[in-house]
């Protein structure tokens, strides 16, 4: 028998697994032991080939047994000829089978050799014989370089394909890198189906395109798990009239699939097209020349759009965006664009002295082009510009990145000191409820304990939290404290701050309760807050909108200099004026508290 082969790679994948192999141990011993033995003649007579002939066989396949002839071990050879120019393929197929028949017999007398060319395997496709296509698709490969499970899927594809919409296939046509001699084990397989869709009238010619190609395809898959072949099976369907029209325009995907393509099945329309290419027959119209002579300045344009688009979009947002960020981080609010390198220069240049001139230019520079463009200044954006452009902003970037870790060391150094120094004076504050006055830093966390935990006025646990926040200062200044622990310190410094306010506010306002009275005029209640030297009065506790005055008050215990205050001067007095350590009611409040509500008050005790 006479066959076929095209060059692939130098690569070699070996596969080794036969058919025969699966439930061995299920058979009969007799038969398990003659299924070992023509495996290891297989592999033997294989191991030779590739010796011998090494990169110029495609594959080496166990084909099914001859009904006729029972104790045939029949053996596929799959050559690449490519090379072979001097020789005529029919010489070159019998100096061949010779060669193999002789590699053959030694290892078993019943080892039957087919070799096919590729070229020959090809030529039988040109005159629509598919016999060698159908005796790969029924083999099982034993050693493989692509090829074999190629045309294994695609015939096995093109069987279930033309069983169900026979009448509609025009063509199905292996293209790709595999008919190319490009092809290797884990190359993608190219298949190319033509649909006729001249006669098409129960529906557009688009539906039937569409309803055609999603069950191929799905055919495809379907191949695909059965063979376990797990190379990409790449469906292309085309209607007649679309592939007809492309041929005209001249497209290169349709020169190249005619040029290249190995008809698997045609209705004497993919052949004839062939020829056409090959005698010079098939030539793109004006039109088409037309068309792809412009194209280059077209793509050209397209690529200066897109030059302008990098400026315009990506680089300019490359740099913007982490800018502000760096801004908003050192706690300045987002700026526009057109602002954000001045304040850049202000503030990191010029006042912290973060970072270097040069790299504020470069944001400068990609902000400036961005908006000469936009506004139509500048039209045309080089390659050269864009590399330029490309390499400071990166080094632009590369540099924000120690802006960064430098913002976040003098944010997280600042936090530290208003933490510290937040928690030293509420800590004085809450010493000084108990005449504790210019406690030395040194000496705060002593003192606390000993006049306020002591005697019971906060818990222990208020203890623990300030020398946690006095110890963690020590070792922030030493760099020894992390940012895990320096979150920790912020927690318990809240914490500590917000029991001892609460505790102060505990404090003074029981204090405060000893320097107010209320008193009854009429249906009403006023209230009368005594402070050192001034005086509240609320006219009426009970009205939405109060009445609020503050007095002079004197030390013989007279109000004087009356006017109108507020809620918001009255609650400010109370948290930052000083409490008096007593507060009397003199007798000459009384009189002015009569001209104020007149001469029927009361003054309530024990409210």
């Amino acid at each position: 028998m006479k066959k076929i082969v095209k060059k692939t790679t130098k690569k070699v994948q070996v596969e080794t697994k036969l058919p025969t192999e699966k439930g061995m141990e299920e058979i009969p011993e007799e038969s398990r032991k003659k299924l070992e033995s023509i495996k290891a003649n297989i592999e033997k007579f294989k191991d030779k080939v590739l010796e011998i002939f090494g990169d110029n066989i495609l594959g080496v396949a166990l084909l099914p047994p001859n009904e006729e002839k029972k104790d045939d071990v029949n053996v596929l050879v799959l050559i690449d000829d490519a090379d072979s120019k001097k020789t005529s393929k029919e010489e070159l197929a019998e100096k061949l089978q010779k060669k193999l028949d002789e590699i053959a017999k030694p290892i078993n007398k019943h080892l039957v050799i087919h070799n096919i060319l590729l070229t020959q395997l090809w030529e039988q496709c040109y005159d629509s014989k598919h016999e060698g296509l159908q005796m790969i698709a029924m083999s099982a490969p034993v050693y493989d370089k692509g090829m074999l499970a190629a045309i294994k899927i695609s015939e096995i594809h093109k069987t279930m394909v033309l069983k169900k919409f026979e009448k509609y296939i025009v063509s199905y046509v292996l293209g790709g890198s595999l008919t190319q001699g490009k092809a290797h084990k884990d190359s993608d397989i190219d298949v190319f189906i033509v649909i006729d869709d001249t006669d098409v009238k129960k529906m557009t010619r688009v539906e039937l395109r569409d309803k055609l190609r999603a069950i191929i395809i799905g055919m495809g898959g379907e191949v695909g798990q059965m063979t376990g072949i797990t190379n990409k099976l790449n469906i292309q369907v085309w209607l007649l009239t679309d592939y007809w029209d492309s041929i005209k325009d001249a497209h290169p995907v349709m020169f190249t699939f005619l040029r290249d393509g190995i008809p698997f099945y045609d209705r004497g329309m993919f052949m004839p097209w062939k020829q056409l290419l090959q005698m010079g027959r098939i030539k793109p119209s004006p039109e088409a020349i037309e068309m792809f002579l412009h194209s280059g300045s077209q793509m050209m344009d397209r690529i200066g759009y897109k030059l302008k688009d990098i400026v315009m979009e990506d680089l300019f947002y490359a740099v913007l965006n982490p800018s502000q960020a760096a801004l908003m981080m050192f706690g300045i609010a987002p700026t526009t664009p057109r602002e954000t390198y001045g304040v850049m220069r202000e503030v990191f240049v010029q006042k912290e002295k973060l970072i270097e001139e040069k790299f504020v230019k470069t944001l400068e520079k990609v902000i400036t082009t961005h908006k000469n463009i936009e506004y139509g200044r500048k039209t045309k954006v080089t390659g050269t510009e864009i590399d330029e452009l490309m390499k400071e902003g990166k080094e632009y970037l590369e540099r924000l990145e120690t802006l960064f870790k430098d913002i976040e060391e003098r944010k997280l150094k600042l936090d530290m000191t208003q933490i510290y120094e937040n928690i030293i004076t509420i800590t004085r504050d809450t010493l000084k409820l108990e005449n504790i006055n210019s406690v030395d830093e040194k000496d705060v966390e002593k003192q606390f304990k000993e006049h306020i935990i002591k005697k019971g006025l906060a818990p222990e646990s208020f203890s623990r939290l300030l020398s946690n926040v006095l110890k963690a200062k020590k070792e922030f200044d030493l760099n020894k404290l992390s940012k895990t622990e320096f979150v920790e310190i912020k927690k318990d410094a809240k914490e500590l701050t917000s029991g001892l306010i609460e505790l102060i506010q505990r404090k003074r306002g029981a204090e405060l309760e000893k320097t107010k009275f209320r008193l009854k005029y009429g249906d009403k209640f006023a209230e009368i807050m005594l402070l050192e030297n001034v005086a509240y009065i609320i006219y009426d506790l009970d009205a939405e909108d109060k009445k609020i005055t503050k007095a002079k008050l004197t030390k013989e215990g007279k109000l004087t200099n009356i006017e109108e205050s507020s809620m918001e001067e009255y609650e400010d007095a109370l948290i930052n004026s000083k409490i008096p350590k007593k507060a009397f009611i003199k007798h000459a409040i009384f009189d002015d508290l009569k001209k104020l509500f007149g001469n029927d008050i009361e003054i309530l005790i024990n409210r």
